[in-house]
């Protein structure tokens, strides 16, 4: 079992966590990029690269929400994973909030900077928010975030007497 928490520290001027339910066009919002510890460490040192494609097209695949970062990448062990905290500048952005949505690709070609999948919408099996940022120079590192290993418990015994 792992815990993900970031340490509690006050923002960059002008960042804001997730607190509006819809990124604003021309904000710079603190998100999270779930990846792998040795992909961490290529990122840290070269920066971000747009993926080739995927729901939304290419970009980099960011989230508001820690816990929706935590997940990535799929089908590695937690003791490999890692979340690097991010500040986005998102530009101009456009909701992607349905499956097969006209501009679910295409939105950079229509002037939009970002794409957000809202929660909740059925286009994440999570049902959390996604966001892709077609630009990396809009995103700055701050730091990582490890997972925190919490031993199961359950598998140690402790003797009581009456």
């Amino acid at each position: 079992m792992v815990q993900w928490a970031e340490d509690d520290f006050a923002l960059p001027h002008g960042v804001f966590r997730l607190l509006t339910p819809q990124p604003t066009d021309g904000q710079i919002y603190l998100m999270y990029h779930g990846t792998s510890r040795n992909n961490a460490e290529k990122i840290l040192k070269s920066g971000f690269r747009q993926s080739e494609d995927g729901m939304l097209g290419p970009g980099v695949y960011l989230s508001r929400d820690l816990q929706k970062a935590s997940r990535y990448p799929i089908g590695h062990r937690d003791e490999d994973k890692v979340v690097i905290m991010v500040q986005v500048d998102v530009g101009r952005v456009k909701r992607i909030d349905h499956q097969n949505h006209p501009q679910q690709k295409t939105w950079h070609d229509h002037g939009y900077d970002t794409a957000w999948v809202p929660p909740n919408c059925g286009m994440t099996k999570s049902g959390l928010e996604e966001d892709c940022v077609w630009d990396p120079t809009r995103i700055k590192t701050l730091h990582l975030i490890k997972p925190i290993i919490i031993p199961d418990c359950s598998k140690f015994y402790i003797g009581v007497s009456d």
